[in-house]
């Protein structure tokens, strides 16, 4: 089985309590779905401070992060179709570590 990173692109949490606890809710109902392949949930994301080279501080569009493992990237991309942040107009990008 292989780790892939999962980063969140777009699609900020909703302030309406809501509607943030039902996004809530079904992503909780995605982790319990595929069980054992989510090794850590992640968490949202907030931004405090960007560090470069050139001093570029155009902000990265990265809203929150999961680990998931599967057999491959394919099988990856399979267990996140079905994710509730994909519904909800955001992007998944699905990253494997390359042994160095």
């Amino acid at each position: 089985m292989a780790r892939f990173l999962v980063i969140y692109h777009g699609s900020e949490m909703p302030h309406d309590p809501e509607i943030m606890a039902q996004a809530k809710a079904a992503f909780e109902r995605w982790v319990a779905d595929v069980g054992d392949a989510v090794v850590d949930p992640g968490a949202p994301l907030r931004m405090v401070a960007q560090v470069s080279n050139s001093g570029a501080d155009e902000p990265v569009d990265v809203s929150g992060y999961s680990i998931i493992e599967a057999e491959n990237a394919e099988a990856a991309v399979a267990l996140l179709q079905s994710h509730p942040f994909v519904s909800r107009g955001g992007i998944l990008q699905v990253n494997e570590p390359v042994a160095v």
